[in-house]
């Protein structure tokens, strides 16, 4: 992230959330619930868009990966067990701190870097992950352009982030930290994109949409794939051309 895109009142809010993002009944427990899902849209993607087969169990051996906005390690942690060699990079140095204790606690090696993601030093990766963190950034055409400046060579690309709409407003906003599912303070509605939004932020960046789908509440597994975007979506992406 160059320093246009960090906003640090975003970096401070959710810094300040660090001492328990691992715990499932905490500050990020609607995190712990999504996780199950954003990662079972990332497999699929993963092996469709690399024909892994999907028993294996390391699809990501022998790549590289990065996750943006990785706050603890919620995800880094499950891509660096499917095998890849995985950089974590989030504008709060409270959170990077609490990623690398949770990792050497689990044995795992990840890479991680507090600060702006243009200060990594010069890599490309074949995964590029950024799960609801485009609405947070400053500025979110500099910050989608970084993303894919960062993507290799027939690469994939998987973002996540809430819609603008009526239900997101009234649901992800009022109510869900009104009481209390979601802490207060960590969303500003007005930023949230809708998928043409996004799109035209990822196609000016130079990349082609390659997969979208919802991301909705269900009463047995707390959240869905498909369907609604009314409230959340994921889109996959790589390279044009």
């Amino acid at each position: 992230m160059n320093a246009a895109t960090i906003n640090p009142h975003e970096a401070a809010h959710f810094g300040a959330l660090a001492a328990d993002w691992w715990d499932p009944h905490g500050s990020s427990a609607m995190l712990h619930k999504l996780n199950p899902v954003r990662l079972s849209y990332i497999r699929d993607q993963i092996d469709a868009h690399w024909h892994v087969d999907a028993r294996e169990r390391h699809p990501l051996a022998g790549r590289r990966a990065l996750d943006v906005g990785c706050g603890a390690g919620l995800l880094a942690e499950p891509l660096a067990r499917l095998g890849a060699a995985v950089t974590g990079v989030d504008a709060a140095p409270e959170n990077i701190a609490a990623a690398r204790d949770h990792a050497a606690g689990q044995g795992l090696a990840i890479a991680y870097h507090a600060g702006e993601l243009a200060a990594l030093p010069p890599a490309t990766f074949d995964l590029v992950t950024s799960m609801e963190v485009v609405e947070h950034v400053a500025d979110p055409a500099a910050f989608v352009a970084e993303l894919a400046a960062r993507l290799a060579p027939g690469g994939l690309m998987i973002l996540s982030t809430p819609n603008r709409t009526v239900a997101s407003k009234l649901l992800l906003v009022e109510a869900a930290e009104r009481v209390g599912a979601i802490p207060r303070g960590t969303h500003d509605w007005d930023r949230f994109l809708r998928p043409e939004e996004l799109i035209a932020l990822l196609e000016s960046a130079g990349l082609a949409v390659i997969d979208r789908t919802g991301l909705s509440p269900s009463p047995a597994r707390g959240f869905k794939l498909g369907g609604s975007e009314a409230l959340n979506y994921l889109i996959a992406a790589r390279h044009a051309g």
